[in-house]
């Protein structure tokens, strides 16, 4: 796409895809009674921005104010969002799954004016604390009908139409909070420069983009990561299914079908494990033909590095797609082209295992500061175990002088139109993380190869250091543990001691399902000889864990021991589970 043909803005992403495509489906919302979807066009959407648009207006809602919103994933979340952007207004979002003290801090901290909420139930929440919240002045229900409901503002706005106001690139956008794994939440100022940037860099990567696309979103829009699909299908004028709940995931494939998913890693490996658990549980022909299809797959990749070719295991190889791959594909819709993996580094195992079945798993890297994007891997450039190539117009530095002396790697430097405005309000933490010449310090560790792929090789805030002097990078530890089959998650712990431990969650169904077939429990005692044997595969002996500490509560949003993109919050569980960590040493 030539440069003069890109938006400048996000009002315009929507302007322009509702001009070309406005008989396209936009976004679909799963019905009830179902199971179906209802698709609403880029048309009639349109015009519910616009509506809206002119009601907050009739709020007095001017450029550079807030407007801020409580709300999951849904309709009326995507129509507020154009519509306060379309009056030059700064963007607020917060998760609904949310501690309210934290939405209270949000509100007094951007100073929202105009706030959406999802619910009378999260008003009920809300209320409490209003009026210690001086800037805010009006409450709108996404629910319901009234002055103070989104139906009623849509009605003033019909009554009141006025035209999009066309922000500068360099106006904010949106203010997003860090989810906070260190507890230390911060705005991050993202102005429109930053995301359209952002956007055309993944388009330029996935050429294959286009009003046909079509996804099943599964991430929160109040992630940036989750935003910037919605922003990239709004403007190729694709379509975009809302998923159901995590319970309806299955139904919800077959229903949209989606072509394209954005994912983080935790969620495949949960599906990745399930299909090793249905294999082991059904045996016999059905486990060993799905074993041979695997080993056919992994041949033909050794043969095709080496450029040879066997017709015998490309004959194995065509069986096993049609009887086996075929149909783990048409479980995600039977369309699904690949899978763009962030918030964490995808094991090379399971990259493999998805690439061989024929939903590619393209890892990808970034984080809120970036917009989120930072490098790609896409189809015409990837490279198992990395997280691919800068993106347009951003360049990647390692700064080696950031780590100890002697390693062959060094802090991920980022330049480029994608790197935020800085941190709201926090001039100190912005100067922190900045360098003179506008590079952000990411805090990751990383290495190129020289093919220009990086590589993720730790995160200093994660790492620490053991009794004897060795660095130990517990994210990697955590992901091939996370491969059994009867491990929901995991957290490797060790800082300043003589060796590692690691607390495991066991999938509850997975233990339950095993017990049931063999007709006795797993013992906990041989799970610890399997997870140690597959840390000694691949780690130096100084990373295996000693010790296994069997947690009953699993880490979750709700519980506070995850974050809203399923990173472990680290000091969280550390702190819950001090005592019992203790006794093990």
């Amino acid at each position: 796409m030539a440069n003069g043909d890109r938006s400048t803005n996000l009002v315009q992403f929507l302007e322009r895809s509702v001009a070309r495509w406005p008989d396209r489906p936009y976004l679909g919302t799963r019905a009830l009674p179902g199971p179906r979807y209802d698709w609403v066009t880029y048309r009639d959407f349109g015009r519910r921005v616009d509506a809206v648009r002119g009601g907050l207006a009739q709020l007095g809602v001017e450029r550079g104010q807030r407007v801020g919103i409580i709300s999951n994933n849904r309709l009326e979340w995507a129509v507020a969002h154009f519509a306060a952007l379309g009056r030059g207004a700064c963007w607020v979002p917060m998760y609904e799954a949310e501690l309210a003290a934290t939405w209270e801090h949000i509100l007094k901290d951007s100073a929202v004016e105009v706030l959406f909420i999802s619910s009378a139930t999260v008003y009920e929440k809300v209320k409490v604390f209003l009026e210690r919240l001086p800037s805010l002045r009006k409450v709108i229900l996404l629910e319901g009908e009234g002055d103070d409901t989104l139906a009623g503002l849509e009605a003033l706005g019909r009554a009141h139409p006025v035209a999009p106001v066309q922000p500068a690139p360099s106006d904010l956008a949106v203010l997003i909070y860090t989810s906070g794994t260190t507890g230390d939440a911060k705005g991050v100022e993202l102005t429109h420069a930053n995301l359209v940037s952002n956007h055309y860099g993944r388009r330029a990567m996935f050429p294959g983009f286009s009003e046909q696309s079509r996804t099943l979103s599964i991430l929160p829009w109040a992630h940036v990561y989750g935003m910037g699909e919605l922003h990239t299908w709004t403007e190729i004028g694709g379509s975009v299914g809302l998923v159901g709940s995590l319970d309806t995931l299955l139904g919800d494939f077959a229903l949209v079908q989606p072509t394209f998913l954005l994912a983080v890693p935790r969620v495949f490996n949960r599906i990745y494990n399930a299909l090793w658990a249905k294999m082991n549980e059904d045996g016999g022909l059905k486990r060993a033909l799905f074993v041979a299809s695997l080993e056919a797959a992994r041949r033909d990749r050794e043969l095709k590095k080496k450029g040879q070719r066997s017709r015998r295991n490309a004959l194995k190889l065509k069986l096993g797609d049609r009887l086996v791959f075929s149909k783990i594909r048409a479980r995600f819709g039977g369309r699904l082209e690949g899978v763009m993996t962030g918030s964490a580094a995808m094991n090379s195992e399971l990259s493999a295992f998805f690439f061989d079945v024929g939903i590619p798993l393209y890892d990808v890297y970034g984080m809120t500061e970036t917009s989120p994007g930072i490098t790609l891997n896409c189809p015409a450039a990837h490279r198992s175990g990395s997280v691919g190539k800068p993106m347009e117009s951003v360049r990647v530095e390692i700064d080696a002088s950031a780590v100890e002396e002697g390693a062959h790697d060094g802090e991920i430097v980022v330049y480029g139109p994608n790197v935020m405005k800085g941190y709201h309000r926090k001039p100190e933490a912005t100067a922190a993380v900045m360098t003179a010449t506008g590079g952000l310090r990411t805090g990751d560790r990383g290495r190129f190869d020289a093919d220009g792929y990086l590589f993720i090789t730790g995160r200093l805030k994660d790492q620490f250091k053991l009794e004897n002097g060795k660095y130990v990078f517990p994210a990697s530890l955590e992901e091939v543990l996370e491969l059994h089959p009867l491990v929901q998650t995991s957290m490797v712990s060790g800082d300043g001691k003589p060796h590692c431990v690691a607390l495991i969650v066991v999938d509850a169904v997975a233990e339950k399902t095993w017990a049931e077939k063999h007709g006795a429990p797993f013992e906990r005692a041989v799970l610890e000889r399997e997870l140690t044997e597959s840390i000694k595969a691949r780690f130096g002996s100084y990373e295996v864990p000693r010790k296994f500490l069997f947690v009953d509560e699993p880490f979750t949003v709700a519980n506070g021991l995850l974050t809203q993109t399923m990173k472990l919050k680290r000091k969280q569980i550390a702190a819950r589970y001090a005592a019992a960590i203790a006794k093990l040493y």
